[in-house]
């Protein structure tokens, strides 16, 4: 029997709304349905076991094959249902009696199911369980009868394995097929009754599933095929860490999100230590700037900070003098208590040569901060200082001077902004890394808006002590600033080996933990308490798949992301080569038309 749908609707009509959604055509067998281009067949739930667990029904939700399914739960009445069990219990004792007179050996079975009719007699007069008529049914659907049909033992396996059995509708899939549709009809009414407790064993929400009204599309949840939506900002914090080894598809996850995010009217602020994020800068007209010993775009680490409103200039002033000293410690490497004790007060000393003091640091919007030659000059002509002043000569005069010793001259009026320090010598990476980041936690306070900082290879500035302590700092409190810092890195064992990796850990309530070496596999288990099949599926994950981790619930992950998000954002060699290719083919028509 075959019944064909009209192709031609009017979508200026109500009424054709169903020709629009509609497949093609529609077959009807005995024991399955051709629906446009897919084979269906459902299955009803005939016999379940003595004792259901909870959860059972968890593996056929969770299986990654495309199926419906449908629960009808019709209550019973009470006082019907006594009078039905009331009769029962009468059978069987009968039935009992009979074989004890025939001198027959004791019946387990029926003594068992006296005993089971007694209890829950005893349950449904003291109101403490009820009975109920369950219908389960299972759509499953195929490209092909022969994919089908390895669907189907699949299935049946999976159930007969916990005493639940299940038949196909026969002669009558069009009903089953319109009871698992979301329009609540149950036109095939195959039922079993259930007291409260199994009928409760099949609970349909067991499948992890993180899919919200709001936020962004992270990817497909591998257990369901459900969408992963989410917004981060409404955990108890914006952070998240994302761990990953190389080509495992962590940079090109982030970028995704960062286009997603972009769209939700979220400000983002980026440390690019390769050059991944230059397509999307140039993509969205966001801002690019790179850090080099040669370049022309600088950041004065002594620049004022913009006093955040509801904050002491006294505090402010204090924090950054700190956060000075910090990055001090980093490009001087080892120094003793007294030095450390030195840099603090000439710290203060320099910004006083320029007439700019914690009383007065509110006011001094129009004088010029003090530049690390500045700092210098005062280290020359204080007691104890010129060994340090020596040391940092390659910083104000050296080769690093270009980097280190210029006024700031970067505009960061954009939505998206990108700092690069690919070109940096490794050496200098950690510093730039300090100075950029510092700079973005001095805008971010000044103005409170949504934001979300992006450090790729992170496992750089965990190697050092004082740039692991700032880090630390700034996922601590970005909450406060309506911030989300997202902490990338391949290098996971550097990473939780500092004394602040796993704090950061911790104080991130998302995390994405993609493909993993077998090196690496033991410290994120334990980091993350994975179990042994976590673990492997970790190592054996594919290009942009991975767990997600979103406050307790965390589901296995696809990232996918469309052709034009593909174009913009992918870093793989293979397509960017051919995307230039196709370029020079069009410039070079171009330039023959205009010939």
């Amino acid at each position: 029997m075959k019944f064909t749908l009209p192709s031609a609707y009017n979508p200026s009509k109500k009424d054709d709304i169903q020709n629009i959604i509609a497949p093609s055509g529609l077959r009807i067998d005995s024991g399955s349905l051709t629906l446009g281009d897919f084979q269906v067949k459902t299955f009803f739930v005939f016999t379940y076991p003595r004792f259901l667990m909870s959860g059972w029904f968890s593996p056929i939700i969770n299986m990654a094959e495309m199926m419906d399914i449908s629960l009808f739960v019709h209550p019973m009445d009470t006082a019907l249902a006594l009078k039905n069990l009331r009769k029962k219990v009468a059978q069987i004792e009968v039935e009992m009696n009979e074989k004890e007179e025939k001198g027959f050996v004791r019946d387990p079975m029926l003594e068992t199911a006296y005993q089971d009719v007694e209890n829950l007699r005893d349950l449904l007069l003291q109101a403490r369980e009820k009975l109920f008529k369950i219908g389960v049914y299972i759509t499953v659907y195929a490209p092909t009868k022969e994919a089908l049909a390895k669907i189907e033992n699949a299935l049946t396996s999976l159930l007969e394995s916990k005493l639940v059995y299940i038949k196909p509708a026969l002669f009558r899939q069009l009903e089953g097929y319109n009871s698992t549709l979301p329009i609540l009809k149950d036109e095939l009414e195959l039922h079993t009754t259930l007291n409260s407790g199994p009928a409760s064993s099949l609970f349909p929400f067991v499948s992890p599933d993180l899919s919200s009204d709001k936020g962004i599309l992270y990817g497909i949840n591998m257990h369901n095929n459900s969408l992963i939506i989410f917004d981060r900002f409404s955990l108890e914090n914006a952070n998240a860490v994302v761990f990953a080894k190389s080509g495992a598809g962590k940079s090109f996850a982030t970028k995704l999100q960062i286009l997603r995010t972009l769209m939700m009217g979220t400000h983002v602020i980026v440390i690019d230590p390769e050059n991944e994020y230059q397509n999307l800068a140039n993509a969205i007209g966001g801002s690019y700037f790179k850090i080099s010993l040669t370049s022309q775009n600088h950041i004065n680490p002594f620049d004022i900070p913009i006093i955040p409103e509801g904050e002491e200039p006294a505090d402010v002033f204090k924090s950054h003098t700190l956060n000075l000293t910090g990055l001090l410690k980093l490009m001087l490497g080892t120094i003793t208590p007294e030095e450390d004790s030195l840099l603090d007060r000439v710290i203060v000393e320099t910004y006083a040569s320029r007439d700019i003091t914690a009383e007065n640091f509110s006011a001094t919007k129009e004088l010029n901060p003090p530049l690390l030659e500045d700092l210098q000059v005062i280290l020359r002509n204080t007691e104890g200082g010129q060994g340090i002043a020596q040391r940092l000569d390659k910083y104000t005069h050296g080769s690093y001077g270009g980097f280190t010793n210029a006024p700031t001259n970067v505009d960061i009026k954009n939505r998206l902004i990108v700092f690069s320090i690919r070109d940096l010598e490794e050496e200098l990476r950690p510093i730039a890394m300090y100075i950029v980041l510092n700079f973005v936690w001095n805008l971010i306070r000044s103005e409170l808006r949504q934001r979300l900082l992006v450090i790729d290879e992170a496992w750089l500035m965990m190697k050092y002590k004082d740039s692991a302590s700032f880090l630390f700092g700034l996922v601590k409190r970005a909450r406060k600033y309506y911030l989300g810092i997202t902490t990338i890195t391949q290098d996971v064992e550097d990473f939780l080996r500092s004394e602040y990796g796993r704090p950061i850990v911790t104080n991130s309530a998302l995390q994405l933990l993609m493909k993993q070496s077998p090196s690496s596999i033991e410290a994120i288990a334990h980091a993350f308490a994975l179990t042994e099949g976590e673990q492997s599926f970790l190592l054996e994950a594919g290009v942009g798949e991975g767990l997600f981790f979103a406050g307790l619930k965390h589901v296995a992950i696809k990232v996918i992301a469309s052709y034009t998000e593909d174009q913009i954002i992918t870093t793989n060699p293979e397509q960017m080569l051919e995307m230039k290719g196709l370029q020079k083919m069009k410039e070079s028509g171009e330039s023959e038309k205009k010939e």
